[in-house]
């Protein structure tokens, strides 16, 4: 089976195209052999490009552990890009079906190449049970949480996938990988949740670290970011249009007032492309 390496500002992903690959049928089991940083290709997940009946292709996303998410913000971004630059589809604008629905993807191309990929994350879901979560409030902008003895305030917001943001005066080690494990987990999010923890440089700047459902610490994270976006601006932090560093490269966010929609910009990079034995 033939795979290619990508990453969207860090955030790697095996890819695989599923117009031309037969794929096995324990894609939980691929996604946890492929991905893995020892023994297998390494990255943060697996993701298939296929078929769609609604868009111009399918992505289906599984993170390291085997788990199916609903959604990447990078990884759609990658996709967009295989889809573009191997032929698959070369529209300039893609429609991607997800299972957090069918979102848009608008290529910036080079030389025959894409470069960069603004996509159309869709309007942010605020309510408690389209995260879910068991908190009460809509929005839950700043709601107070404890989590193993410590109380933290926490900013819910689901793009297709849960996402629990906290802003930090600094995002350190003790928080990211000291506390992001156990708010994932956390009884109040029974599907767990993803997990940003960021610093607030300015109101048009934010600094991100994630901690991602099923794969742990990545790089970065574009529905994460997106969520960041929408978390600033209900807890009266940020303005609508940000840059967010993450540790794998910068992303730039807008939550658009009048459409409700939120735009995601930044890189995507194919690393390089291998057979992997099934």
């Amino acid at each position: 089976m033939r795979f290619t390496k990508m990453h969207g500002a860090g955030n790697d992903y095996v890819y695989v195209n599923g117009f031309e690959e037969s794929l096995p049928e324990d894609l939980p089991g691929l996604a946890r052999r492929i991905a893995d940083r020892r023994f297998g290709v390494g990255g943060d997940g697996l993701i298939l490009i296929l078929p769609s009946d609604v868009g111009d292709v399918r992505m289906r996303m599984f993170n390291s552990n085997g788990g199916e998410a609903e959604m990447c913000g990078n990884g759609i971004r990658c996709v967009a890009k295989y889809t573009y630059d191997h032929g698959v589809c070369r529209n300039p604008e893609l429609k991607v079906e997800t299972l957090a629905g069918v979102l848009t993807a608008y290529l910036t191309v080079s030389d025959g190449l894409v470069e960069q990929v603004r996509v159309n994350m869709g309007p942010p879901r605020l309510a408690p049970a389209q995260l879910p979560t068991t908190l009460a409030g809509e929005p839950l902008a700043d709601i107070p949480l404890t989590v193993d003895g410590r109380e933290v305030r926490v900013t819910c917001v689901s793009m297709g996938n849960p996402h629990c943001v906290v802003f930090v005066d600094q995002a350190t080690d003790d928080w990211v990988l000291g506390l992001g494990p156990k708010l994932e987990t956390h009884e109040v999010f029974p599907q767990a949740t993803n997990v940003e923890f960021v610093e607030v440089l300015s109101p048009t700047e934010v600094r991100q670290r994630t901690w991602e459902r099923g794969s742990g610490e990545t790089w970065a994270c574009g529905t994460g970011a997106s969520a960041v976006c929408v978390a600033g601006v209900l807890t009266g932090r940020t303005e609508r249009k940000i840059l967010n560093h993450l540790l794998g490269g910068d992303l730039l966010l807008e939550w658009d007032g009048q459409t409700d929609r939120v735009w995601m910009t930044g890189p995507a990079v194919e690393v390089f492309s291998g057979e992997w034995p099934c």
